[in-house]
């Protein structure tokens, strides 16, 4: 039996755009999206000589073969036609679940990259990345981190200028939205939000945080934030401690804000910890997943 061990980055959407919807009945989104360094640990014991098992120290988290770490387990030997002989994975969760951070995605992008390097690298990042896609839209994304802009499903990712080094606050309310009835309001809204993901760009390329966290912005927040007022309670807090920009990630309900200093991150941190769950995170390059 071997275990081997692998961080789960969490992601935040700079920016995302709900563009329309497709005849699969998905919808094409634009997002840019950035890797942070809030994780989930993921242990893997291979060749245990028993049964699959999922162990996870959170509750309500499934641990049997719906969880996204299980299948992605699955997935990889059954591409690699080869049965591990057993598996246990162990879940250590501190990104929230339904909070529009990809927790169960990391976890599933964890599994295929400790794989891949227990077994030799019997995949090229270009086939993990198509396993990645069959997981799901998020998965392709966290498996390869960094700064990226994901188009279609979010599968389709292209390289952008890396982040300016900042501090993330990310506040987690007690709340949580569904992401399919997001998505059937967003079909059914008069007017949709679209962010400026463009301008977003060309701040990266100029390097310029504060015009990056000026372009923060996504097609749900006003959905969310006109059922929730915590919404906006929570950036006015963040804005009001020194937060060049703030926004809601994914579907929800998480909320982040940029900070180009710690201790303004930290005493923002401070003042919404009583009430909802706080994390303090960096920017996670591409070459550090």
């Amino acid at each position: 039996m071997t275990t081997i061990e692998q961080k789960a980055y969490a992601k935040l959407n700079l920016t995302l755009d709900v563009l329309g919807k497709r005849p699969d009945g998905y919808h094409d989104i634009q997002s840019v999206m950035q890797l942070i360094s809030l994780c989930d640990d993921v242990s893997l014991d291979v060749g245990t000589g028993e049964d699959w098992k999922l162990e996870c120290d959170q509750a309500g988290i499934p641990t049997d073969g719906t969880n996204l770490a299980w299948k992605a387990a699955g997935l990889f030997y059954q591409n690699m036609g080869k049965d591990p002989q057993g598996i246990t994975i162990r879940l250590t969760k501190r990104i929230p679940a339904q909070a529009g951070l990809g927790g169960g995605s990391a976890d599933a992008a964890a599994v295929l990259l400790a794989l891949n390097r227990h077994e030799g690298s019997p995949f090229s990042q270009e086939e993990l990345l198509k396993l990645a896609e069959k997981l799901g839209s998020d998965v392709p994304f966290l498996l390869s981190g960094g700064t990226k802009m994901a188009k279609g499903r979010g599968e389709a990712l292209s390289a952008l200028p890396t982040m300016p080094q900042c501090f993330y606050l990310v506040v987690k309310p007690d709340f949580s939205v569904s992401t399919p009835a997001l998505y059937q309001a967003i079909d059914q809204a008069p007017e949709v939000y679209h962010p400026q993901t463009n301008a977003m760009v060309q701040a990266l390329q100029k390097g310029d945080l504060l015009e990056v966290a000026g372009y923060l912005g996504n097609s749900f927040e006003p959905l969310v934030a006109a059922e929730h007022g915590e919404i906006l309670a929570i950036r006015t807090v963040m804005e009001d401690c020194g937060a060049l920009g703030s926004a809601m990630t994914g579907s929800g309900s998480a909320v982040f804000g940029i900070f180009d200093a710690f201790d303004m991150a930290a005493m923002a941190s401070m003042q919404l910890m009583e009430r909802y769950q706080t994390f303090l995170a960096r920017n996670i390059e591409e070459g550090e997943v």
